[in-house]
């Protein structure tokens, strides 16, 4: 390949570079030099960041210096393996961020997120992510991906309509599907009410979840008044956490009752506590705690935030190694159940696809899509750690800019 590559390396806590990268090849270094020829090489036409990228940036896991980042990647095949059957060059396709090999017992019971033979350390793999199999990132100009019959989800339709629709398509390798599943999994279904603990991309995208699931009211909750306001800006209602430290007080003023019929947490491990005094320290439990108190006897909590079993920043040593002081008394008597870990993102790409192809949804324009060069990669990630209500997508070759 003429071309060379590029793409957002993790420095320090704190700093990230855009650096030169080898050209991919179909094989994995990190493992031997393991051959890849069920694999296919992409040119990366989109590329974003997210919230859990700027957990390894801010030094809360132990990502080592050196590490490609970025696990969000939509592109064109440029090269397939001497195995790939159905994969062609130049589809344009999304690709989950789990790894999964389609072969193992997880896989075959759609349990993407967790496959057996993608990280020899523990069952689950993602593109440059910290202990997820060190498979190199796709915050690049080029990325490769294995299992390329499996894992990618080829647009249909022509190129054209493709890249108009491109930043919303975008979303489909993990924020939307991530979303998705945090309210499917917690039962929103026609008529719930819910609240959406966070209004991060993430949030916004469960969110829209929830009313594409046929909720009657979404409650978002978080403590940026730019973030609540671009919920509101699609029809949910919010609660300010750093003005209101009862949730379920603030959730009667809406529905009239302290509680809802599903919950969701899309905050993660580095949650602050609530009201004027509580959001200026961490507290890793205090979203779940507040989940199991205000949602109703019986009913479900999705959990598609992030939680770590290392976290060197954390206020104190059982938070370090993921040992937080959950009440898991008030969801027992309650009969609540919770659904965590990583989205198994094929399980919902392909519907929420045709969601977006067909207008059912509006994703890019309700997490604030914003489109930037990779080169601007640093600037991105130092706004989206000041709180920037927005969601980054890198574009590496303008391709993103020449289709607007």
């Amino acid at each position: 390949m003429a071309d060379t590559n590029r793409g957002v390396v993790y420095q320090a806590p704190g700093e990230v570079t855009v650096e030169d990268l080898d050209f991919p090849k179909l094989e994995l270094a990190e493992q031997d030099g393991r051959k890849l020829q069920h694999g296919a090489i992409l040119k990366v036409l989109a590329t974003n960041i997210c919230g859990s990228d700027q957990h390894m940036v801010r030094g809360r896991t132990t990502a080592p210096a050196g590490l490609t980042l970025g696990h969000e990647i939509t592109g064109e095949v440029i090269e397939t393996g001497r195995d790939v059957e159905f994969i062609k060059e130049g589809d344009l396709v999304s690709v989950p961020f789990n790894i999964a090999c389609g072969r193992c017992r997880n896989c075959k019971e759609r349990h993407t997120g967790v496959c057996e033979n993608v990280n020899r350390e523990r069952p689950g793999a993602a593109y440059g992510y910290v202990d997820m199999g060190g498979w190199h990132g796709g915050q690049a100009r080029y990325a490769v991906v294995p299992y390329a019959d499996f894992n990618l989800l080829k647009f249909p339709g022509d190129r054209d309509t493709v890249m108009a629709k491109l930043p919303d398509l975008a979303m489909l390798s993990d924020i939307f599907p991530t979303g998705y599943h945090g309210a499917y999994t917690a039962g929103v279904t026609t008529g719930s009410t819910v609240y959406v603990a966070g209004a991060g991309p993430v949030g916004l995208a469960c969110a829209t979840a929830c009313l594409l699931l046929g909720a009657a009211v979404v409650i978002v909750g978080d403590m940026n008044e730019q973030r609540l306001a671009q919920a509101r800006g699609f029809g949910c209602e919010t609660i300010d956490l750093s003005q209101h430290g009862d949730v379920g007080e603030q959730i009667e003023q809406i529905l009239g009752v302290p509680e809802v019929d599903a919950s969701v947490d899309c905050v993660g491990f580095e949650a602050r506590g609530q009201g004027h005094e509580g959001a200026q320290k961490e507290q890793p439990a205090t979203v779940l705690n507040t989940l199991m108190e205000v949602t109703r006897a019986a009913g479900g909590i999705g959990i598609p935030g992030l939680y770590v079993t290392g976290d060197p920043g954390a206020a104190d040593e059982n938070a370090r190694v993921g040992q937080l002081g959950l009440r898991i008394g008030t969801g027992w008597a309650k009969s609540e159940y919770f659904v965590t870990g990583q989205c198994p993102v094929m399980s919902y790409n392909r519907q929420l696809m045709m969601a977006i192809l067909y207008d059912r949804v509006q994703i890019a324009k309700n997490v604030n899509a914003t489109v930037i060069p990779l080169e601007e990669a640093p600037e991105g990630y130092a706004e989206f750690d000041r709180g920037a209500a927005r969601k980054y997508i890198l574009d590496p070759h303008g391709a993103l800019a020449d289709a607007a």
